[in-house]
């Protein structure tokens, strides 16, 4: 493409060129050892805001990648020749990465969103950036922005791309990013140190129940008892903190859902990522600039009623939605799944009474936990350990009412049993000798036989 296509020449009144004038013409800053640090930071700033100037927009939404950093090349090339900036090969390079990046991409976040061994990307202003590889977080001094309009940028150009609005007016947003990574984006004046993008990298592979126990995620025959809970149309609830794999659970689980049914996934920003055909996934609407037109859980839960679905999946439950989704499991809807944010199964089954209770003003509390009783077969609870691997920690099931109690059983547990001197933790699932009581449930299904078979399996475990 000529220069007149991509590389635009911007010209002043006086008909000097406004890249020469940026910089006279005896002025040569030399990229190489010798020269001062903040010398070269101040000459790839000044470059790259040149570059800027030279760059139309049109033409360059035209380009694929790879000409379009054919393009950025040759920029780079043409004005550090008329500026007299000496770079390596390295350094053009560099300098054209970053340019690409803050362009087309998510500008020093890139590496990182390449980085597979990365879950989580935390951007705490713009010269704080910390990640968790391997279940533990550490900084990345060498990912900086330039300055907090640096962040606000990347941070309105994820919210832009699905829909969504960032700024002083809006300064709370959640996004995804185009391979499902879950963003959270939070803005000053509430973030005091800076812009704040919290990012939950959604893995590229396909993750498996087989898998999670080859990672020791959980145990081999709990991997087949959760595949047969979901094949038996269990109602499962998924606990778990922050971080913990709730929704990576939840899509490994869901792989096992009969493929001939039809499944409406509901969440506030879209991750979920099930490999099954008959998915229609919704999500909800943030109000518009005048507080209108917002789309909540609650909403899309009573219209996904009206959708014919055979299960419904909610992302996470966290309001007035888990007395709709207690509703729709106990009218037919068996074998949905939710998750829940809660640090032990029963404080999971405490947080959905409470929910809903807000949006059922009036029932007393012994209806909803007949509610939630009627509905919840299994609560898991998963939990990130202090080795960093993300392990379930029990499964209990919702077995009934004493008064108004809600009473559970163990099913299994992960027994710990000491330390490996990698610092990982080793230990055991074990059963706990309960016959399940969903099993006169599941009669239909025909799979009580192979449900007693695990269990006995982990008994003798």
């Amino acid at each position: 493409m000529s220069s007149s296509g991509f590389g635009r020449r911007i010209v002043e009144s006086t008909g000097r060129d406004i890249v020469a004038a940026a910089a006279p013409a005896d002025t040569t800053v030399s990229a190489n050892p010798a020269a001062k640090p903040e010398q070269l930071d101040q000459a790839r700033s000044g470059m790259r805001e040149l570059i800027m100037l030279r760059i139309n927009p049109a033409a360059a939404m035209r380009l694929s990648r790879d000409d379009f950093r054919k393009e950025i090349l040759r920029l780079v090339a043409e004005i550090g020749a008329e500026q007299r900036l000496q770079l390596n090969v390295r350094e053009q390079d560099t300098l054209v990465q970053e340019l690409i990046d803050d362009m087309i991409g998510l500008g020093p976040l890139e590496p990182l969103l390449n980085d597979e061994s990365i879950t989580d990307i935390m951007v705490n202003g713009p010269h704080a950036v910390f990640v968790e590889r391997h279940g533990k977080l550490e900084q990345m001094p060498a990912i900086r922005f330039r300055d907090n309009q640096h962040v606000n940028n990347v941070a309105q150009r994820i919210a832009a791309g699905v829909g969504r609005r960032v700024d002083e007016a809006s300064p709370m947003a959640d996004a995804r990013l185009a391979d499902g990574s879950r963003v959270n984006i939070l803005l000053p004046p509430l973030a005091l140190n800076g812009p704040t993008i919290s990012i939950r990298k959604f893995s590229r592979r396909q993750i498996t129940l087989e898998m999670m126990a080859r990672q020791g995620n959980m145990s081999a025959p709990l991997a087949r008892f959760l595949e047969l809970a979901a094949r038996a149309r269990l109602n499962i609830l998924i606990s778990g903190g922050t971080g913990s794999g709730k929704t990576t659970l939840l899509n490994a689980v869901a792989r096992n859902i009969n493929p001939t049914e039809r499944i409406i996934t509901i969440e506030d920003a879209a991750e979920l990522q099930i490999q099954l055909p008959h998915v229609v996934s919704i999500e909800t609407r943030p109000p518009n600039l005048e507080g209108q037109g917002e789309i909540t859980q609650r909403d899309l839960l009573k219209n996904a009623l009206r959708m014919r679905p055979d299960r419904i999946i909610v992302g996470e439950v966290r309001g007035g939605e888990s007395f709709d989704m207690l509703q729709a499991m106990n009218t037919g809807h068996d074998g949905s799944m939710s998750t829940v944010h809660a640090n032990t199964p029963r404080d999971a089954i405490a947080r959905i009474e409470n929910m809903a209770l807000l949006a059922a003003v009036g029932l007393p509390a012994r209806v909803i936990r007949q509610q939630i009783v009627s509905a919840v077969d299994l609560v898991v609870q998963i939990e990130r350990m202090r080795d960093g691997i993300r392990r379930i920690q029990s499964c209990i099931e919702v077995i009934g009412l004493e008064g108004d109690t809600v009473t559970t059983q163990d099913l299994f547990s992960f027994q710990y049993e000491g330390e490996n001197r990698d610092g990982s933790l080793r230990g055991s699932y074990v059963n706990h000798g309960y016959r399940p009581h969903f099993l006169p449930k599941i009669a239909p299904t025909g799979l009580e036989r192979r449900f007693m078979e695990i269990i006995e399996v982990l008994e003798h475990r």
